[in-house]
């Protein structure tokens, strides 16, 4: 297995044939960006639209439980395993994961979204086909808008 973050959610990506995917190179250093994707909680409801709020306990395990709540006030369960440049949350029924690496002159960054039921597949490539690419690089700039505030 390989020690760089962003070719290990590239891979996986790759293996959940992922709806979202999306990997830029970020004119800002590592650490002014991480810290914005580390911070789940107070963070990715300004990166993802549709989520209201993530509630996972504070502490400095790599194994927590979270809870997103969203607009609408569904909610789902997360088990999120979080550490240095790497953060992959997993419910019932979807995976997302982002990844940061220090590269040249900024940071790698790359983000994922994918369905964990086989039979949400054609819907999954359909999402991909459609709108995968685009929300991916919206997810990225917000990081990149978020971390540029620090």
């Amino acid at each position: 297995m390989t020690s760089d973050p962003v070719r290990r959610l590239r891979v996986l990506a790759a293996g959940l044939h992922a709806g979202m995917y999306a990997e830029e190179h970020l004119p800002l250093p590592y650490e002014r960006v991480w810290p914005v994707a580390a911070d789940l909680r107070d963070e990715l409801p300004h990166l993802v639209p549709f989520l209201r709020e993530f509630r996972v306990p504070p502490g400095d395990a790599d194994r927590k439980e979270a809870l997103a709540v969203g607009r609408s006030g569904l909610t789902e369960a997360f088990e999120v395993r979080l550490s240095p440049g790497w953060c992959l949350m997993q419910s019932r029924l979807v995976v997302g994961g982002m990844a940061a690496v220090p590269e040249a002159g900024g940071t790698r960054f790359a983000v994922l979204g994918a369905t964990r039921p086989a039979a949400l597949r054609p819907a999954q490539w359909l999402y991909g086909r459609l709108l995968g690419e685009r929300r991916g690089r919206a997810f990225v700039r917000r990081v990149a808008e978020r971390a540029a505030l620090r």
